[in-house]
């Protein structure tokens, strides 16, 4: 007679597509060495290219806490990027972070590349309602983005910096205003650089915490 099997033996059924394992995958297998080649390695301090780096070993790993940190940290700001593009299509003026998609001095291969900005978000969403919300993601992000932000501050290129490479990023993540041609005249630098420090978990990472902890994170 057949023993039947032991379902707490059964191995689970991937979560994420394999088809979506691979796709993305082999767009970041493109996408790293151009960016490298292109910007230098301090690019992927950006928080946009550390989410990248992130979601990747999430989708493999089928990590929710992983998941959730690229999303907590990177889906508004995203989203204002996709709005930004399509007013910019419009004619419109919004807040000129996507101004660099309509700057023909630049590659259409590389502009294309960092069509990332507009899909990214929405597969962050999909990924966490799937694997569920991790509600740690919320500092484990923090902790992340600030030690960018002062590695961005202390060490890298301020706006309007004369470079070998004129593609090589200045002002990483907005740490000395939101001009890349002239830091902010406002107050002084540090303070600027401790507001947005505070600003960052109030103003980005807890609308986006209240929003995706409705995906409670499965057993």
């Amino acid at each position: 007679m057949k023993t039947p099997a032991n379902p707490t033996l059964t191995k689970p059924s991937p979560r994420i597509p394999l088809a979506i394992k691979l796709a993305y995958t082999a767009f970041l297998a493109v996408l790293i060495p151009v960016y490298w080649a292109k910007y230098g390695p301090t690019n992927f301090l950006y928080f946009c290219d550390l989410a990248l780096l992130i979601t990747l070993a999430a989708v493999w790993l089928e990590n929710a806490l992983l998941a959730s940190m690229a999303a907590v940290g990177i889906i508004l700001p995203q989203m204002l990027w996709c709005a930004d593009f399509v007013a910019h299509l419009a004619g419109l003026k919004l807040t000129g972070m996507t101004d660099y998609m309509f700057d023909a001095h630049r590659p259409l291969f590389l502009r294309g590349l960092s069509f990332f900005h507009g899909w990214l978000p929405f597969l962050l969403l999909f990924l966490v309602a799937r694997l569920g919300y991790d509600r740690r993601a919320f500092p484990a992000w923090l902790l992340t983005a600030w030690t960018a932000m002062i590695i961005s501050f202390c060490f890298l290129p301020a706006p309007g910096a004369k470079l070998a490479n004129p593609l090589a990023p200045v002002n990483v993540n907005y740490v000395y205003g939101l001009s890349d041609t002239a830091a902010q005249s406002w107050m002084p630098g540090w303070l600027w650089f401790a507001l947005l420090l505070v600003a960052l978990p109030l103003v980005i990472m807890l609308p986006s915490h209240l929003f995706l902890s409705r995906f409670r994170r499965r057993a």
